[in-house]
């Protein structure tokens, strides 16, 4: 008797056969993302150089046609029954609701951002956007906060004026980086 219990607990736990439809949508959107990347990319006209042999066209190309084939192997792994496993979670309690402050806060980082980077500069509006993240998800440590920001302000700064080439503002810091 016992097994015939153990035979039907089984059947509710194996994982339906020909996949679940959700994951056919991912599969389809991952399709339709790499279609739009490439015709986008094949858009973009063929212009090289001795010192860029191969184009702008490649990158978005190569990266359309492995959207491709993540969707085509992500399809072949929904039929055959494949499922993720469930979230185990992250010491969420799914019965609380929304931390809207923080929410907000982060909001209000990023809004403060957009709004000054161009008179204040990077540098300045960065060190606010990234000191304001990390106050809005709990970190109590201004000063050591406002370090890190200011660091990692600069470098972004200087990371993409030398390392891209794309000038970020300055804003009131002009002429002094």
């Amino acid at each position: 008797m016992s097994t015939h219990v153990d035979e039907r607990s089984a059947e509710r736990t194996r994982p339906p056969r020909g996949g679940d439809r959700a994951q056919y949508g991912v599969c389809a959107f991952l399709a339709l993302l790499g279609t739009a990347v490439i015709v986008d990319g094949l858009g973009i006209p063929h212009i090289t150089s001795s010192t860029d042999p191969v184009g702008p066209r490649a990158v978005p190309v190569i990266l359309g046609v492995l959207l491709l084939v993540v969707a085509a192997l992500y399809a072949v792994d929904v039929a055959r029954g494949g499922r993720g496993e469930p979230e185990a979670g992250e010491d969420v309690d799914l019965s609380t609701g929304s931390d809207w402050r923080t929410v907000l806060l982060l909001v209000g980082a990023f809004v403060v951002n957009a709004v000054l980077i161009e008179r204040l500069g990077w540098v300045i509006s960065g060190t606010l956007l990234f000191w304001g993240t990390a106050f809005a998800l709990g970190n109590r440590h201004y000063v050591r906060s406002l370090v890190i920001a200011v660091a990692l302000s600069l470098t972004t700064f200087y990371a993409f004026a030398i390392g891209l080439g794309v000038n970020l503002p300055a804003g009131v810091l002009q002429g002094i980086l």
